[in-house]
């Protein structure tokens, strides 16, 4: 049975381009499967059912693996047996009927709208590095970047005058993101009027620069968001990821249809952007209680 997942761990690295570290954890998942299914005497992948799956992912959580850490093995082991029964492996797919366990739902802290206008408004353009920290600021929150993303992107990948930006995410996807007005207005004025200084003899087509010429590191880019935002008189703790959540809590509380949210954020699976369903239904739900008759 190891020869499967050997070959099934080739495929998600060769034809899906997922990253070593993910590897890993889906192979720590299947090992766990393989050393419970040996144990129950099972011996060929079509010998497996729902309810051997079931009976698998309950010893797991009686082991103590908490409720996100059993969404994570129920994913591995979806798209593992959706695998096989796309090689006539299985005949059937057992893990396809699986629900996601319920409860322990860690959903993602979000600034409200008024907090990030606060961040990013409060920023003195006039000041050494505003105009640069203002547009990194005003990127996250318009374009939903992870912080590698930020921290690579260059002047080639920024089209202004489409308000497009193209960036590489996770397994080397490239993917364009759109880049809202006062983001690109942002942009514009710190490339016209504050990068030029940056600039040094060895700098290359980094957008945001540091002092030295070179690209901000992950870490100088969190230390200037969480300045900015201790500077803005925000206590709340505020790191990059927190704008990305925000970005896409506002787009769905406004509307925006949530296929069109996992695009923007570059999630190769719908089911990791319905987390914000989960944000959006708590919202509604404080609405509900605070302003219905009954609620």
């Amino acid at each position: 049975m190891t020869s499967e997942i050997d070959q099934f761990i080739l495929y998600i690295a060769t034809e899906r381009g997922l990253s070593p570290a993910y590897q890993l954890s889906v192979r720590q998942s299947l090992d766990a499967l393989t050393k419970w299914l040996d144990q129950q005497g099972i011996e060929r992948w079509d010998d497996i059912g729902t309810e051997e799956l079931t009976i698998f992912l309950t010893a797991q959580k009686n082991h103590g693996l908490s409720a996100s850490s059993l969404r994570v093995s129920m994913v591995h082991l979806k798209i593992f047996f959706r695998y096989l029964t796309s090689k006539k492996i299985t005949i059937a797919d057992p893990a396809e009927p699986l629900l996601s366990p319920r409860g322990d739902l860690h959903l993602p802290e979000t600034l409200n709208e008024q907090h990030i206008t606060t961040l990013i408004e409060s920023v003195d353009v006039a000041k050494p590095l505003g105009k640069r920290d203002r547009a990194i600021l005003e990127i996250f929150y318009a374009s939903g970047l992870r912080l590698s993303e930020l921290c690579h992107v260059r002047l080639e990948n920024l089209d202004l005058e489409e308000h497009f930006i193209r960036v590489t995410g996770k397994g080397n996807k490239t993917r364009l993101v759109p880049v809202g007005g006062r983001a690109c207005e942002a942009v514009q004025d710190y490339l016209k009027n504050e990068r030029p200084e940056l600039v040094k003899k060895k700098t290359s087509s980094w957008i945001f620069l540091s002092i030295r010429g070179g690209a901000l590191s992950p870490e100088r880019v969190r230390e200037i968001v969480k300045q900015r935002a201790k500077a803005a008189g925000i206590k709340q703790s505020i790191y990059p990821h927190l704008l990305r959540h925000s970005f896409a809590t506002h787009l769905l509380q406004n509307g925006a249809d949530l296929r069109v949210i996992q695009d923007m954020l570059g999630h190769a699976d719908i089911a990791t952007t319905q987390i914000y369903t989960h944000v959006d239904q708590k919202g509604l739900k404080s609405v509900h209680q605070r302003f219905h008759p009954r609620g």
